[in-house]
């Protein structure tokens, strides 16, 4: 999203509210106005970047097309946009560019790597009831202990089947974790032992509990776990919760409260972000985009 927005201004392109991914692993058919709040995005932005929420109706209606769609190539430099992206939308006017993840440079001049940020870390903010429902957690947390550490546990399925690492599973493992693997037909076969000796698997929740207690946290610390579904369920979250029995997750600290959320995977994980932005301690298994996003709000 936040380079949508970097990508309309190299174009001195209007920019329609983004339309999320509904189809993936997660299939959760939210939308940007379910999670983020849109006034604030269009309004905090607008010196920046016209925002509207959808087409304008005179614009859909004069054309005698659909809109023309395209995807760039991953990390394309602001002059791809300029020569080959600017064309088409001068000529047709309403351009699609799907697939939208690193499809813009890292290495962008200082201005719009400004506006990057801006978009990332203050543009987008999330409704009223994902934060009124994040910050009951954090005060729940805040009520039982001065100070919490907040674990980013990426532990699902898919994630651990995209690594191409072993968790000690046996043959049972590898067979659902190789089926999982399959969806994804560009990925190539790893050494799963390679990996690990590498330091490129996701650490599992028992590691995360013995590194925690090697760098000196008691285990009458109270720890935040936020998860999507874990591989293998309480059995593999057991070794932590051992290590750690002031162990709480949003499930155990929202009770009704989070009912409305459920069948949302991302609303999910924004009331886990809000949790892990206002903890003490925050704590990831591994290096993706929510860790790397908190740890440049922290």
């Amino acid at each position: 999203i936040s380079d949508a927005v970097v990508v309309a201004r190299i174009l001195n392109a209007t920019l329609v509210i983004p339309e999320l991914d509904h189809r993936s692993y997660w299939k959760d058919d939210s939308d940007f106005a379910n999670i983020f709040d849109v006034n604030w995005f269009i309004s905090y932005l607008a010196k920046d970047v016209t925002i509207v929420r959808r087409v304008p109706d005179k614009f859909m209606r004069s054309m005698d097309k659909p809109p023309y769609t395209m995807r760039v190539p991953r990390k394309s430099p602001p002059e791809y946009y300029l020569d080959q992206v600017l064309p088409i939308l001068q000529r047709r006017s309403v351009l699609q560019l799907t697939k939208f993840d690193y499809r813009l440079a890292n290495n962008i001049d200082d201005e719009l790597q400004k506006l990057r940020c801006r978009a990332n870390y203050h543009a987008l903010r999330f409704t009223k009831p994902i934060q009124e429902l994040g910050q009951k957690l954090v005060t729940r947390m805040h009520a039982m202990a001065n100070r919490f550490i907040a674990v980013h546990l990426r532990f699902e399925p898919d994630m651990l089947a995209f690594s191409g690492c072993y968790f000690g599973g046996g043959d049972k493992e590898r067979n659902e974790l190789g089926e999982i693997r399959k969806r994804w037909e560009t990925l190539t076969d790893v050494d799963a032992d390679e990996e690990r000796r590498r330091g490129r698997c996701p650490l599992t929740p028992h590691e995360v509990g013995l590194m925690l207690r090697a760098l000196g946290f008691a285990n009458d610390s109270y720890i935040y776990v936020a998860s999507g579904e874990i591989y293998g369920g309480e059995e593999t979250l057991r070794p932590l919760r051992d290590l750690f029995p002031n162990f709480y997750t949003k499930e155990m600290l929202a009770n009704e409260d989070l009912k409305p959320f459920l069948p949302f995977s991302s609303r999910l994980a924004a009331i886990d972000y809000i949790v892990c932005d206002e903890s003490d301690v925050f704590v990831t298994n591994n290096n993706g985009n929510m860790a790397k996003i908190l740890a440049g709000r922290r």
